[in-house]
């Protein structure tokens, strides 16, 4: 049976999930009662993201325009789409260059046996319990006001700790200037009252963005629905990024 192509540092998703997980789509939903600290009495904001996989579609514009905002290196990915496909035999997954460019047709092998598949962004979480932040060397990954997590450039040694200890894959070493690399939410942006680039340019409206303060914000509605996911919740990081319809293979 022929094989799905990967092309780069994502290409590492690729892996066959065999047994149980395999034979039906199970969501993992996180109540708020464990988490209700994540709402920091003492910030005026506190912005969280929310990405409902039922809606995306696999198009990679929040890729594109990600790419273009940030400046990031060909090769390298601030935010990525991966496709799980559960087929009689297991759960395909695979990111080709992070659906910058969408994805191509599945194999005709592949198609033939799917069960169910489904699109899953994928960005940095920007956990209140941040292992990123717990390892870094020289104090230049932070937690800034609002619920980020940043990089200082200034202060950044490229040793790539980090990285290594990133549990959701979302940081690497830009190539251009040596140093660790992530999704910021667009930091830059939120502070001038925009939207990050993403969840902008998403047709589907697959990607949302707000503050959790906002009792009329998106973002606040889901929250107090209680229908939620995160992921890696045995991590415990209180990640501040939300899914709905997350099926529990998804790593």
């Amino acid at each position: 049976m022929s094989e799905l192509i990967f092309h780069n540092r994502r290409d590492f998703l690729k892996r066959l999930v065999v047994g149980g997980t395999a034979a039906a789509v199970t969501l993992v939903t996180v109540k708020h009662s464990a988490i209700a600290t994540i709402i920091s009495p003492d910030e005026v904001h506190t912005y969280a993201f929310v990405v409902d996989v039922h809606k995306c579609i696999g198009c990679g514009n929040c890729v594109r325009a990600c790419s273009l905002e940030n400046h990031v290196p060909e090769g390298n990915y601030r935010t990525w789409v991966e496709r799980y496909v559960s087929t009689s035999e297991g759960v395909y997954i695979d990111s080709p260059k992070g659906a910058i460019e969408s994805f191509p047709k599945l194999d005709a092998e592949i198609q033939e046996k799917a069960k169910w598949s489904t699109f899953v962004p994928k960005l940095c979480n920007h956990c209140k319990h941040a292992p990123c932040v717990q390892v870094c060397p020289v104090g230049a990954t932070f937690h800034a006001p609002g619920g980020f997590v940043l990089i200082d450039p200034k202060h950044c040694i490229g040793c790539g700790y980090c990285i290594q200890a990133c549990p959701y894959g979302a940081r690497f070493l830009n190539r251009d200037t040596q140093m660790a690399d992530k999704c910021t939410w667009c930091y830059h942006r939120v502070m001038n009252d925009l939207l990050p680039a993403c969840a902008t340019v998403c047709p589907t409206k697959a990607r949302s963005f707000g503050d959790l303060r906002d009792p009329n914000s998106y973002v606040a509605k889901v929250f107090e629905e209680d229908q939620w996911q995160v992921l890696k919740p045995g991590m415990h990081t209180e990640s501040l990024c939300f899914y709905l319809g997350l099926p529990r293979v998804v790593v």
